[in-house]
């Protein structure tokens, strides 16, 4: 039975490409996660770990080959008809890329508005008025209803998804890097506008990064993952105070600390070697090709992911 508390349950998701020739590739391999009803959980780690096929095969914009999706209770990859349209309404993403996501050729108030026709929530002037009021909510005005994609800059663009995103009101939303394509200067914007707008709507977020100062800002629990797997997951300050996993270690040594006398004398964790190839990825613990702690055992034996300490998750040998 599911918990009640969790608004999402993910459990030994699997999502794997033929890649022809018999070779297979392991995007995401047995990863279960949780996240509660009004929180943001994070997920990070290098590019080419998992993080955003594990979100679009939660959404459904890619099948499972294994395993489940359990939104309020019920199985994702198992609904259809008038569930699955629900569902479509309940859980909205917001994409990396802040321009390939919207379509050239539409104006901003119809990409707004494409999600109200296609649930038919309302129309003629009240439609209209609900893409104004969007657009004010996410910093810009109804002006700009009427413009083509083109005519703004990145920060703005990404505003105007997240208006789409919010304008069948969703319940859950999937945020694939929403800010890796921004100028530093507008990452903080729009971060601080997800917190808002969550706090107002009672939102819940999946928020996918790779930078680990932001995701530390937003969320209210991390998982790291590594190769197609979870390796940590804990709330986001034990994480950042008490790294348990040796990459999750690595990872977070290779933040910029602003304190200059603090930065020259800290330890810098310097991983050797190139990440595997998750078509032929390390027996065993996936890691253990660049661990600088890495043990003869970890050839021969998967690590689960095993609870550590209070609400401390870790997939390492060096605790089992």
């Amino acid at each position: 039975m599911a918990n009640t508390d969790n608004i999402l349950e993910v459990k030994n998701l699997k999502k794997y490409f033929d890649m022809g020739r018999g070779s297979v590739l392991k995007a995401v391999d047995n990863v279960s996660f949780s996240i509660k009803r009004g929180e943001t959980f994070g997920l990070v780690g290098e590019s080419g770990c998992g993080k955003s096929t594990t979100g679009r095969t939660i959404i459904r914009l890619y099948g499972a080959t294994e395993g489940q999706v359990l939104f309020n209770g019920q199985d994702v990859h198992k609904m259809g008809g008038r569930d699955l349209r629900s569902f479509n309404r309940k859980m909205q993403m917001i994409f990396q890329d802040p321009y390939a996501s919207l379509n050239p050729r539409m104006t901003v108030g119809d990409i707004i508005g494409e999600g109200i026709d296609i649930h038919k929530l309302m129309a003629g002037r009240q439609r209209q008025e609900r893409i104004y009021s969007l657009l004010e909510t996410v910093g810009l005005n109804s002006e700009h209803a009427s413009r083509f994609p083109h005519e703004f800059s990145g920060g703005q663009r990404q505003r105007i998804g997240i208006a789409r995103a919010l304008a069948i009101e969703p319940e859950f939303i999937i945020a694939d890097e929403p800010i890796s394509a921004l100028d530093v200067s507008i990452q903080a914007q729009v971060v601080n506008l997800m917190k808002e707008l969550q706090e107002e709507r009672g939102l819940t977020y999946l928020f996918i990064a790779h930078d680990l100062a932001m995701v530390k800002h937003i969320s209210d629990r991390i998982g790291v993952m590594y190769l197609g797997s979870l390796v940590e997951v804990a709330e986001g300050n034990e994480l950042y105070r008490k790294p348990l996993h040796p990459y999750t270690q690595a990872l977070l040594s290779a933040i910029p600390i602003p304190d200059p006398e603090i930065e020259r004398t800290r330890e810098r964790i310097i991983l050797e070697g190139d990440v595997p190839s998750p078509i032929n990825p390390p027996s065993g613990c996936r890691f253990r090709t660049r661990c600088p702690k890495a043990m003869p055992e970890c050839a021969q034996i998967v690590p689960e992911l095993k609870e550590v300490e209070p609400n401390h998750h870790v997939a390492c040998l060096l605790y089992s």
